[in-house]
C-alpha cells in the first residue's frame, strides 16, 4: 500500500502543477513545482477526497499545521501516517 499511496500523492501534486507525474521528484517543494497557496489547498482537498482522510491543515496558517508540506516526500509521509492512524 505505501507505494500506492506515494504514486497517488504524486499524481495529485502533478495534476495541480500541470506536470506529468514523472516530472515530480520527492525532494521538490510545492514552490519548486509552481504550486501556489490556492493550488496547495486544492492538493489538500484532493488528498482528503482521494484517501478518505481528514488532513489537519489550516490554509490561513500553513506553517502552523501538523501536516508537513515542506517537500513532496514529507507530504507522502504525512499521508501515510494519517492513513495508518485512521486504520487503527
Amino acid at each position: 500500500m505505501p507505494s500506492e499511496i506515494k504514486t497517488k500523492v504524486i499524481e495529485i501534486i502533478a495534476e495541480q502543477a500541470v506536470l506529468e507525474p514523472s516530472d515530480v521528484r520527492e525532494d521538490q517543494s510545492l514552490d519548486d513545482l509552481g504550486i501556489d497557496s490556492l493550488g496547495l489547498v486544492e492538493c489538500i482537498f484532493a488528498i482528503e477526497e482521494g484517501f478518505d482522510i481528514s488532513v489537519p491543515f489550516n490554509a490561513n496558517e500553513p506553517t502552523q499545521s501538523d501536516f508537513d508540506i515542506s517537500s513532496v516526500a514529507s507530504i507522502i509521509t504525512a499521508v501515510q501516517s494519517l492513513i495508518a492512524e485512521q486504520s487503527r
